[in-house]
């Protein structure tokens, strides 16, 4: 089969296409013969390995080489094979989740990490679903516990996990406010966001509003600035950590967000989302009865999966990028 390898860590330029032979599954695993696959942050950290602290508690990642050689986590299909003890799925059932090599003809999957896809989305936008559409409804629905009326700052409104939060904030009734750079405002707004600050242009932390939940997927704030803008029992909740510290990458700041929680009346959270069958279809329902939709900026081939991660390392992305396979 066809697949994008890489043997040691670095840029872009260390995916290579080449062909492999097709993966074996496990007893409880499952067999997918890939559509198309999500490209996200957590993609970009395995290629290259960075933070460095990451190769330390990271199963895929070696101190000096990936232990997995083939990247990609999101992905949408149909089942070709199953493993002895699967008992939710068959051959042929079309599924999106999480796997194991996705930038490939063919990857191997834990049954508990895939759903039946969306059946009004294509395998394209299927796949880019999985992995930022569980950490913005765990992060919004578990740390968070937003409610009805509660106000919402998404800081990164328009990137792959701020786009779900978006519109899984307003499916619980939230009111919305979005932060984004000048040229996707209308974007965030388009989202369903009631308010939208450009950040270029505004600071959400003015004091002139204050928010009962905040969804940092930016990674750049402090976190006294991101605090001045909480209400007094309000909760942070940080969602990556995206700084070019070769040692921590911006963990280091979700450690003492947890620290510092323990002191002050607000709560202060650092979240990690959990790869689970029944998450993915709570957002399979959002998703069918059109109250989410998730946003694709571009889509490449498998065989441009290296200009793929280039471009998100851009960070001119509206929402996901996705490969076709």
């Amino acid at each position: 089969m066809k697949a994008i390898v890489q043997d040691e860590y670095g840029a872009a330029d260390v995916l290579k296409l080449r062909d492999i032979e097709k993966p074996d599954i496990e007893d409880n695993e499952v067999l997918v013969h890939v559509h198309a696959a999500g490209v996200d942050q957590g993609v970009w950290h395995l290629m290259t390995g960075l933070p460095y602290f990451l190769r330390a508690i990271l199963p895929d990642l070696g101190l000096r080489a990936p232990k997995s050689p083939v990247p990609g986590s999101d992905m949408a299909g149909v089942v070709v094979a199953v493993g002895k003890d699967v008992t939710r799925f068959q051959a042929g059932d079309e599924v999106f989740g999480i796997g194991k090599g996705s930038y490939a003809e063919y990857a191997r999957a834990p049954e508990d990490k895939l759903a039946p896809k969306p059946a009004n989305l294509s395998f394209e936008q299927s796949a880019v679903v999985p992995i930022s559409g569980l950490s913005a409804l765990q992060a919004l629905r578990d740390k968070g516990q937003v409610r009805p009326g509660h106000k919402v700052l998404i800081i990164g409104a328009s990137g792959g996990v701020g786009t779900f939060a978006v519109q899984i904030a307003k499916s619980f009734g939230a009111e919305v406010t979005g932060v984004c750079s000048t040229t996707k405002v209308d974007l965030v707004r388009s989202l369903g966001a009631d308010h939208v600050i450009d950040y270029t242009r505004e600071d959400f932390a003015d004091g002139e509003q204050r928010y009962d939940v905040i969804l940092d997927t930016g990674g750049h704030s402090s976190l006294s600035h991101l605090r001045r803008a909480l209400t007094p029992k309000g909760t942070l909740v940080i969602v990556g950590a995206e700084t070019d510290q070769r040692w921590f990458g911006g963990f280091d700041r979700s450690i003492r967000a947890s620290l510092l929680s323990v002191f002050v009346g607000q709560k202060l959270v650092a979240f990690v989302n959990s790869e689970n069958a029944e998450d993915l279809i709570a957002i399979k329902e959002l998703i069918e009865v059109g109250k989410v939709t998730p946003v694709t900026d571009r889509t490449f081939s498998l065989s441009e999966v290296p200009k793929a991660m280039a471009y998100l390392k851009e960070g001119h992305a509206r929402g996901k990028v996705a490969i076709t396979v």
